[in-house]
């Protein structure tokens, strides 16, 4: 079984601020359905109000990101699915819960993780 990250932007999901609680009902929902069908690995939302820092190999800590991940904020989760096929299908399911395109990448095959 592969894992897959289902992700979205912040910014794609425009939803009235009266929907809201309705959409956040609907993506829990799905969510529950995957751990119940034992699929679920992890998954939340990146809490924009806590900024991002760099932390090296040293330990030292500064108050920057890689470059290509400044925007980095939305939802994310982890599931590991039999196939390509299933983790579009449960893309699919969280994009009509969330109301917007999720991007669907692999994980490489990795024995320890």
């Amino acid at each position: 079984m592969a894992k897959y990250l289902v992700s979205f932007p912040g910014p794609a999901m425009q939803v009235p601020k009266e929907e809201f609680a309705a959409v956040g009902e609907a993506s829990h929902a799905v969510i529950r359905e995957a751990k119940k069908a034992g699929v679920y690995v992890f998954g939340g939302g990146i809490d924009e109000d806590v900024a991002p820092v760099m932390v090296a190999a040293d330990g030292t800590v500064t108050n920057e990101t890689y470059p290509q991940t400044r925007e980095f904020n939305g939802g994310f989760c982890v599931l590991e699915l039999p196939s390509r096929e299933a983790a579009v299908h449960w893309a699919a399911k969280i994009a009509k819960s969330c109301r917007c395109s999720q991007e669907l990448r692999e994980f490489q095959y990795d024995p320890e993780s």
